[in-house]
């Protein structure tokens, strides 16, 4: 998880996330409230007995949405490290190799890093586990095509980690348009034995069935969420696992007030619910805890 400097609102991502919302208040109070809420959550993951490895941003150059680091770069169980290409400009900076160095010297083995940045030059993006919803050990990667999910490297992802990829369209409603939904991991979470996702975002019959078919498949129990509830970031969850091996379900408290009794009995059937408050960073940044977590798979050495 990376500690914000100055965490803010970026108008060249605010072109496509249509959950960002811009606020009145100082930068500095903006990004003291956000760092608040991050000591939070980081402070209630360690209480569950979560390994959490805390960088901070750098002051310079400034980086509104470090404490997303999810989509610039994912580790792999076989010692890979991926570097993805990204949609804002500015956003590319938070790739920083102090992280990577960092992680290293923490004791974690990275055999190789894969840099799929090159594809920035051609304009298409990958914004890592933000457009990836990854089956880990079903080697299945959900992808909802948009601005930021390209196929040339996503189906150049799928071949180098041997994935399969189960590729759809999702749309929302914004004003009076309909748009792509931006993100994958803003309508589906797919955990060990369970998964939530708004199907209601697939508009065609045909990719929505893949999708149904390809979760029970792998015995994933489904709890279909609300376009309503998905703009609550009730499908930016993620699974993770204790130094027991408790398995517990992140989501913020937007989320958690959206569900219904029935879909948290379903997730609480199999994990224990984690719920810290993150107000200020899901408004103006635009994204939920999901995005705040970039899991670590790395062996260690």
């Amino acid at each position: 998880m990376v500690r914000p400097a100055n965490f803010g609102f970026n108008p060249e991502t605010a072109s496509n996330n249509f959950y960002q919302k811009k606020d009145s208040r100082p930068a500095k109070e903006i990004n003291d409230l956000a760092r608040v809420e991050f000591d939070a959550f980081v402070k209630v993951l360690q209480e569950k007995g979560i390994t959490v490895l805390v960088v901070d941003d750098s002051e310079e150059p400034i980086k509104t949405d470090s404490v997303f680091p999810n989509n610039w770069f994912s580790t792999h169980e076989d010692g890979r490290l991926l570097l993805y290409p990204m949609y804002s400009a500015n956003r590319r900076l938070e790739r920083r190799k102090e992280i990577l160095e960092y992680l290293i010297n923490t004791g974690y083995l990275v055999n190789e890093i894969v840099d799929l940045t090159f594809f920035e030059k051609d304009n298409q993006f990958l914004e890592g586990t933000g457009s990836l919803v990854l089956d880990r050990v079903n080697k299945l990667a959900y992808a909802c095509r948009s601005e930021r999910t390209h196929e040339v490297p996503l189906t150049y992802f799928g071949r180098l980690m041997g994935y399969k990829l189960v590729n759809f369209d999702a749309l929302q409603a914004v004003g009076d348009q309909t748009m792509p939904i931006y993100h994958t991991n803003v309508m589906m979470h797919v955990g060990s034995e369970l998964s939530i996702v708004c199907l209601d975002s697939i508009p065609l019959a045909s990719e929505k069935l893949k999708v149904q078919e390809f979760l029970e498949k792998t015995g994933k129990r489904m709890v279909p969420i609300t376009s309503k509830q998905k703009f609550n970031f009730a499908g930016n969850m993620l699974e993770l696992k204790n130094k027991e091996g408790r398995k517990f379900t992140v989501m913020s408290a937007t989320a958690f007030a959206s569900l219904n009794k029935v879909q948290l009995q379903a997730i609480q059937r199999y994990t224990e619910i984690i719920v810290p408050e993150i107000p200020t960073i899901e408004k103006i940044g635009g994204g939920s805890v999901r995005c705040m977590l970039a899991e670590i798979f790395l062996p260690l050495v």
